[in-house]
């Protein structure tokens, strides 16, 4: 599995949601549950640091007085 952080924040949600999907069922054993909640914990941290990333960025791409400032997101994401 590729590591959490290097996931696109789209594909470590449906990795989560589907972690999340299999520990509610209830069918999993003991030990192979408490993996899957520390990989879960991973991909949680991972995606709030996604958002906060971006929320980061918004902020700099907006003046105080709500006028657009052009940023490349894509160039600073891959910073």
């Amino acid at each position: 599995m590729a590591e959490t952080k290097d996931l696109p924040f789209e594909e470590a949600m449906r990795q989560l949601e589907w972690l999340v999907e299999k520990l509610e069922e209830g069918n999993v054993p003991l030990e192979q549950a408490i993996d899957m909640f520390k990989e879960g914990m991973d991909l949680s941290q991972s995606c709030h640091e996604k958002l906060l990333k971006v929320e980061k960025q918004l902020d700099q791409i907006m003046h105080e007085d709500g006028e657009l400032v052009e940023a490349n997101l894509e160039e600073e994401a891959n910073e």
